[in-house]
C-alpha cells in the first residue's frame, strides 16, 4: 500500500467510525486492547464482578479446611492472562474479590491468618498494576468484630476499596444484630460492600438443586441474593446504617424483577417490617446491582425499577458469561451519560478510583 492509498484508507475508516453512531468502540491504543468511547469520547470501564484467588493452602495444612485455599477454575489465579482478558473485553479497571467464602468455617485464629494472607496478596497485586486494579477486602464475617477490624485494616493500611461478603454465614442471616459491628464499620469508613452468593445453601434443602443444568448456580445464586437483600431491607439494616452502600451480584437476583410483590409486603397485617420505606426506595439509594442480566430487555427493566445510577458493570470474569460492554453501549433507551455511569462512572466514585487509573 502506497502512502497515498494508506491515507485514503485511513480517512475512509475514520469516516465510517464517525457515521456508526455515538456509542462506539474505537481502537485508540494497541491493537490488542479494546477501548470504549461514547459520543466519540473515551470513557473508562470498571468491572465490579471480578473473581480471583490468592492461594493460601499452606495455612490450611492439617486443618478441616485443607484443600479449600488453592484455586482450580481456569483464570482465577492472577497472572498476565487476566490483563489480556481485560484488554480483550474493553475493561480498564477490575475491582477484585475473593469469593466462595469457605473461610467462614475457620476458627478465629485461622480466619485471621487466612484473611491477612488474602488481603496482603490482593494489595500486592494492585500495587504491581495500580492503573488496572483495585480490590475488595476479605473479612471473617463469622466474627463480626474481627471482620470490622479486618475491613478497617484493609482500607486504611492496604488501600482496599470495600469488602466482599457472602449472602449468609453458615446459614445465619446477615441482618441479625450480631453483624451490626461490621455494617457499622463499612458505613463509618464510607466504603461499599459487594455481596456474592454461593448457591443458596442457606435456603434450599440439600440436593434440591442438584442434577442437570447446575441449578445451584443458575437458580440458587440469584435466590440467595434476593433473600440477602430482602433481609437487609425488611429487618431494618439499611435504616440503622443509612450511609451503607451494598452492591449485589447477578443484577440483584430476583428482587428487581418481582419488586411489586416486595413493595406490598409491609402492608400486610402479619408483616412486622422494621423498614421505614418501600423496598423500591432502598433499590434507588443504598442498593446497587451489576449488569448480569444477559439481554437489553433485562437491562431496560433494571433501569426502570432502580435508575441507571444504581447499576454498575460486572462481567463475572473469568467465567465466560455473554455479558459485555456492548449490552450497555447498544441500549437505545440509555442516554450517553447513563451509559457512562453504568460502565464506570458510578464505580469510579464509590471505589475512589483516581482519574487516569
Amino acid at each position: 500500500m502506497t502512502p497515498a492509498t494508506r491515507r485514503a484508507f485511513l480517512r475512509l475508516c475514520a469516516a465510517g467510525a464517525l457515521a456508526a453512531g455515538p456509542a462506539r468502540l474505537l481502537a485508540q491504543g494497541p491493537p490488542s486492547r479494546r477501548q470504549v468511547s461514547i459520543g466519540r469520547r473515551r470513557v473508562r470501564v470498571v468491572d465490579i464482578h471480578a473473581h480471583c484467588i490468592i492461594p493460601v493452602e499452606p495455612l490450611l495444612s492439617g486443618t478441616k479446611l485443607a484443600g479449600s485455599g488453592g484455586g482450580t477454575a481456569p483464570g482465577t489465579i492472577l497472572g498476565p492472562d487476566r490483563i489480556e482478558t481485560m484488554d480483550r473485553q474493553g475493561v480498564d479497571v477490575q475491582a477484585l474479590s475473593i469469593n466462595f467464602y469457605w473461610w467462614y468455617a475457620a476458627d478465629r485464629d485461622l480466619a485471621r491468618r487466612i484473611v491477612a494472607a488474602q488481603n496482603d496478596g490482593l494489595a500486592a497485586w494492585v500495587a504491581r498494576h495500580p492503573d488496572r486494579f483495585v480490590a475488595l477486602a476479605s473479612v471473617a464475617l463469622q466474627y463480626p468484630d474481627l471482620a470490622a477490624e479486618q475491613l478497617e485494616d484493609g482500607v486504611k493500611r492496604l488501600g482496599l476499596r470495600g469488602a466482599s461478603i457472602g449472602g449468609h454465614v453458615n446459614g445465619e442471616d446477615l441482618s441479625l444484630p450480631k453483624y451490626d459491628p461490621f455494617w457499622a464499620k463499612a458505613a463509618e469508613l464510607g466504603v461499599p460492600v459487594f455481596m456474592h452468593p454461593n448457591g443458596s445453601a442457606n435456603i434450599i434443602r440439600e440436593g434440591a438443586l442438584s442434577g442437570r443444568a447446575d441449578l445451584g448456580n443458575i437458580i440458587g445464586n440469584p435466590l440467595e441474593t434476593t433473600l440477602f437483600l430482602s433481609r437487609l431491607i425488611f429487618d431494618g439494616v439499611l435504616d440503622r446504617f443509612p450511609n451503607l452502600r451494598v452492591m449485589a451480584a447477578h443484577a440483584g437476583g430476583y428482587l428487581p424483577s418481582y419488586l411489586g410483590r416486595s413493595e406490598y409486603a409491609c402492608r400486610r397485617t402479619n408483616a412486622n417490617c422494621a423498614s421505614s420505606k418501600p423496598a423500591s426506595a432502598y433499590l434507588r439509594s443504598q442498593i446497587l446491582v451489576d449488569t448480569m442480566v444477559f439481554s437489553e430487555e433485562g437491562l431496560r427493566h433494571l433501569v426502570a425499577e432502580m435508575g441507571a445510577e444504581q447499576i454498575v458493570y460486572g462481567t463475572d470474569v473469568p467465567y465466560p458469561w455473554p455479558v459485555t460492554v456492548d449490552l450497555v453501549l447498544e441500549a437505545s433507551f440509555l442516554s450517553d451519560a447513563q451509559k457512562e455511569a453504568i460502565l464506570g462512572g458510578t464505580l469510579a466514585r464509590l471505589l475512589r478510583i483516581a482519574p487516569g487509573a
